[in-house]
């Protein structure tokens, strides 16, 4: 049987609906018990490459936004891959291990990105890329009250790691890697585990209480949060100091693909619209325009709907103005309101 598929049944059996062979929901699931009860995400089906030989972090360091010559194993990072002319292509998370970097990329990037990567592997570099899809379940354990729940099966990190610091642990005869961080701005952790053992893990994380939910909620969130997710916030109209991601760009590193893009946009304040939470009294759609009384100053590009309210993301002009401002969007009034996966500038 393959191994993911017992993960699946398992799933199953707690309540999951299916599609595409991923939890799209759970019966019953919510994302308002992140704080109560924290919440367990499946993101197996995100991509996941594995990066080896000696030139690995150099390859990553020229390929994309942030500092990799700086990380030691037990270290990792986000950063985003750029084309040549600084537009997004994808927000991605790497673990530095002893021999290899272990990439988790989004979905509907992976084979975009292997295919990205390898044209950049020249003769003389020591680099080598290993699709790892099948061999691994990643799972995110999101809110504070997670702490908890890794540390009653046993596993505990330092508390002052830095955010995507990481550890192996001995678990059921094999090992599970726990790095802290859930892929979004609320605490957690993301674990990575090896297909076999995955339904085993899963189970154990259910049983300890934590809420599973699916693609649905995770969409709930991170519109809440404000992670940009590509085809939609990332494409290729967009740069990642649009985007609000100014964590992720290192402005000190030297050359890599998209830089001297960013380095004019940051030299000569060139971002001209940015990425922003919307509360809204009503559905819309996305690509619907943001209107500042007749004048178009933005486009919606993320809609959800949750116990919370109407809520999605959009680019809005910077001269239109940021938190406060009041829009048009459809038939639906907007606020613009700070989220806080993303950042309005340097740290």
């Amino acid at each position: 049987m393959n191994m993911l598929q017992e993960l699946r049944e398992t799933q199953v059996q707690q309540g999951a609906v299916l599609a595409e062979g991923m939890p799209v929901s759970f019966g019953g699931a919510s994302i308002a018990a992140k704080d109560s009860r924290g919440l367990l995400y499946d993101r197996s089906h995100w991509g996941k490459i594995l990066v080896k030989d000696s030139d690995r972090l150099k390859f990553l360091h020229n390929q994309s936004s942030n500092n990799w010559q700086i990380l030691q194993p037990g270290q990792g990072c986000e950063t985003v891959f750029l084309t040549s002319t600084a537009r997004t292509i994808d927000l991605a998370t790497g673990y530095v291990l002893a021999d290899a970097v272990f990439l988790i990329v989004s979905a509907n990037r992976h084979q975009h990105l292997l295919s990205f990567l390898d044209k950049y592997i020249f003769f003389s570099d020591h680099v080598q890329l290993q699709d790892i899809q099948t061999d691994y379940a990643v799972f995110s354990l999101i809110g504070a009250t997670t702490t908890g729940v890794m540390a009653s099966l046993g596993i505990e990190l330092d508390p002052s790691l830095a955010h995507n610091s990481h550890q192996a642990f001995s678990w059921e005869g094999g090992e599970i890697r726990v790095a802290i961080g859930s892929g979004l701005a609320s605490p957690g952790y993301t674990l990575i585990i090896t297909a076999a053992q995955a339904a085993s893990l899963w189970q154990k994380l259910y049983s300890a209480g934590l809420m599973p939910i699916g693609n649905q909620q995770w969409e709930q969130l991170r519109i809440q949060e404000g992670r940009p997710a590509p085809d939609a916030e990332l494409t290729e109209d967009y740069n990642p100091l649009e985007a609000g991601l100014w964590a992720m760009v290192s402005f000190n590193k030297g050359c890599y693909i998209g830089q001297e893009t960013i380095a004019r946009l940051d030299t000569y304040k060139g971002v001209k619209q940015q990425l922003w939470g919307l509360r809204l009294d009503g559905p819309a759609r996305v690509g619907d325009n943001l209107l500042l009384g007749e004048e178009k100053v933005g486009k919606l590009t993320s809609y959800t709907e949750t116990e919370q309210g109407h809520l999605g993301l959009g680019y809005v002009r910077t001269k239109a103005g940021g938190a406060g401002l009041r829009l048009q969007v459809g038939s639906s009034r907007a606020e613009v309101i700070p989220v806080p996966f993303l950042q309005y500038g340097r740290s």
